[in-house]
């Protein structure tokens, strides 16, 4: 490929990938924990970004707790173990309502709902059903990288006479292993995020330290939704 063509191919990736709202919303979500990192919670410039970043980002958000109402009544995949079944339920129906009560935060932020002190109750409602979500989704990778970790030994049992690598069975397993561990990460992340919206431990999760937890799980967010590159023909 020449020079051009490569351009042209990167240029397409960027196009696909800004393309998504999603993708969008997490870049926005990187600038407004990088400026609450650097306002450390202090008026300024910084936090006025924060501020502002925050209410934008809530327009990408309308409706999307539909995805994961879907999610709630969509069956399971099978062999799922019953607790995990459960937490993954969960999962969807706390970070639906936080999406959902989201909204009406929004709609008292914009001035379009008058109720203030209504607002702020339900925003700090939205907080913990967050919080509740990212414990759920915590729990709920643990326990699949355990299974894939069984599974998976059990794989290499079965290919020890033979270069497991090229397997494309063991490969698929230890790919999946690895998102799993970065999404795992991230929900750690995300849960000292929630800690430090709430202020449940203002000493320690401060301002600072919930901009730098945030923004690092918003870079792992937009990693997670980069889009794979074309495979190159060879000659």
């Amino acid at each position: 490929m020449s020079s051009l063509d490569v351009a042209r191919a990167e240029l397409a990736l960027a196009v696909l990938y800004l393309s998504k709202g999603e993708a969008r919303d997490k870049i926005c979500r990187a600038i407004q924990y990088g400026s609450k990192f650097v306002s450390n919670g202090e008026p300024g410039t910084a936090q006025n970004v924060d501020k502002t970043t925050s209410l934008a980002r809530k327009v990408f958000r309308l409706f999307k707790f539909i995805n994961d109402l879907h999610a709630l009544v969509s069956p399971n995949a099978p062999g799922t173990p019953l607790p995990l079944i459960l937490l993954g339920k969960s999962k969807n129906a706390l970070l639906s309502t936080f999406l959902f009560l989201d909204q009406i935060v929004w709609l008292g932020r914009t001035g379009i709902y008058k109720n203030k002190e209504r607002t702020e109750l339900l925003g700090r409602i939205s907080l913990f059903c967050w919080l509740g979500s990212s414990v759920c989704t915590t729990l709920v990778e643990i326990g699949e990288i355990g299974r894939l970790s069984a599974s998976t030994k059990k794989l290499e049992k079965a290919l020890k006479n033979t270069d497991k690598y090229k397997n494309e069975e063991y490969q698929s397993k230890v790919k999946k292993s690895n998102e799993r561990t970065i999404a795992l990460v991230k929900a750690g992340l995300d849960l000292v995020v929630a800690v430090g919206l709430l202020q449940l431990a203002p000493k320690k999760v401060t301002p600072r330290v919930t901009g730098a937890f945030g923004f690092t799980s918003s870079l792992i967010s937009c990693y997670q939704l980069l889009p794979s590159p074309p495979k190159t023909k060879t000659t």
